[in-house]
Order: C-alpha cells, then sequence, then structure tokens
C-alpha cells in the first residue's frame, strides 16, 4: 500500500494583509486533500507585526494579534500545532501559503527587502526541508521568505510573478527569478525540489486561475515527496 504522504502547512495568520492570505490558504489545504495527503498546518506562538483593518486597509493603533491564534481560524480549533513542537523529520514535504504575514510576521522581507531578517524558528524549519532533500511549495510571496533563508547558502529558481520590485531583492539575495504571466503558472526547481506559483501577486488573479496554480504546485510537490 502506498504510503500517505505528511505535509506541514506553515500560516501566517488569518487575511491577507497582516497573515495568511486565507484563500490561498484553503485552497493549498483541498489540493492536500484532493490528492490524499495528510497534513498539519502550524504557525508561531508570537504577536503579529500589526493588525490591517480588512475594510479599510489601515493598522489598527494598538491592536495585537497572535500569529497562532489567527491561523487557527483557517486550521479550526485546536488544528494549528504551536511551530516550536514542530519537527522536519515528521514531514514529508512542506507548503507554504502566502499573504502580507508570511512577508510581516515570519521576515521582514515587506519592510527591508533584500536586507530583511528571518524569525530564527521560521528559518530554522524552512531550511531543514532543503537540508533533507525534502520538497517545499511556495505560494505567492513565500518565495521571498525562501530566498532570504537561503541567502548566501543555496541558489534556488522561484518566481513570484513578473514583480520586478520582488524580483529584484530576490535576485539581490543570489537566487533565480522567473516571471510567470499569470497565477496558474508553476516554476519547479528540480535540484532543489522547490515548486513555487504567484497565485494573488497577482491582485487582479481570477480565483479560479489561483485554484489552477496552487493545484499544480500541491501536486508536483507531492510527486517529489
Amino acid at each position: 500500500m502506498a504510503k500517505t504522504p505528511k505535509v506541514a502547512v506553515l500560516l501566517a495568520g488569518c487575511g491577507h494583509l497582516d497573515g495568511a492570505e486565507v484563500r490561498e490558504a484553503v485552497l493549498t489545504l483541498l489540493a492536500l486533500d484532493q490528492h490524499g495527503a495528510a497534513f498539519q498546518c502550524l504557525a508561531p506562538d508570537a504577536p503579529q507585526h500589526h493588525v490591517i483593518n480588512h475594510v479599510t486597509g489601515q493598522p489598527v493603533p494598538g491592536a495585537v494579534r497572535n500569529i497562532l491564534e489567527e491561523s487557527s481560524r483557517i486550521a479550526r480549533v485546536g488544528q494549528c500545532l504551536d511551530l516550536v513542537q514542530a519537527k522536519v523529520e515528521d514531514y514529508d514535504a512542506l507548503v507554504m501559503p502566502g499573504g502580507f504575514g508570511v512577508a510581516k510576521n515570519h521576515c521582514s522581507f515587506a519592510f527591508k527587502g533584500a536586507e530583511g531578517e528571518v524569525r530564527p524558528d521560521v528559518a530554522a524549519f524552512v531550511r531543514g526541508f532543503f537540508d533533507a532533500g525534502k520538497p517545499v511549495g511556495a505560494i505567492c510571496i513565500a518565495p521571498a521568505l525562501v530566498a532570504l533563508t537561503l541567502a548566501g547558502k543555496t541558489s534556488t529558481e522561484l518566481t513570484l510573478g513578473n514583480d520586478p520590485g520582488c524580483a529584484a531583492a530576490v535576485t539581490k539575495l543570489g537566487q533565480q527569478h522567473r516571471d510567470t504571466p499569470s497565477a496558474r503558472e508553476v516554476v519547479i526547481d528540480e535540484a532543489n525540489k522547490l515548486v513555487t506559483t504567484a497565485a494573488y501577486m497577482f491582485d487582479d488573479a481570477r480565483l479560479s486561475d489561483v485554484w489552477v496554480g496552487i493545484e499544480r504546485c500541491v501536486a508536483e510537490v507531492l510527486k517529489r515527496a
């Protein structure tokens, strides 16, 4: 009987402006389920960088939210594991949905670009999959997290759509950026078992196109698990 792959899904909160992009996260879980994979949602137990009002798009002064608590809104009650308890050896692959929380909570790419830093716990976990030769799927802005994590260590081929600023930043970090024309496309770095898709890096992408890209990304990750 074929082994059921177990996939870690790293979330960054709940809400595309300050956490995980909810549509990308849910479509990732749907794709994993349709392909027969088991999955575990994970998130750091730490404060978000800030809280954004998703009606106005503006920061909420004084508001504080927790990344793990917010991610649990997506994972469902009690089903999101504190990242500190997660071990790379327990999983066959890692998939990371996007959302600004990836670039604000997991790292500071949103504010510092190529000069950004990655949370140590996130960096260790992500790097562990590459060190172990396990496949990684990175969606939307998550390839920037990969670029920061691997800077000076590993050069990968990835996509952030066709955003010139983001492309320049990851190139500065020693990564090879490939422009893609739509959310439906994936870029596969076979040597590093990295699969990336731009998703809502295209702000006006149709949900159906985002689904196609994410499903393709997940399928390619699972082929290599």
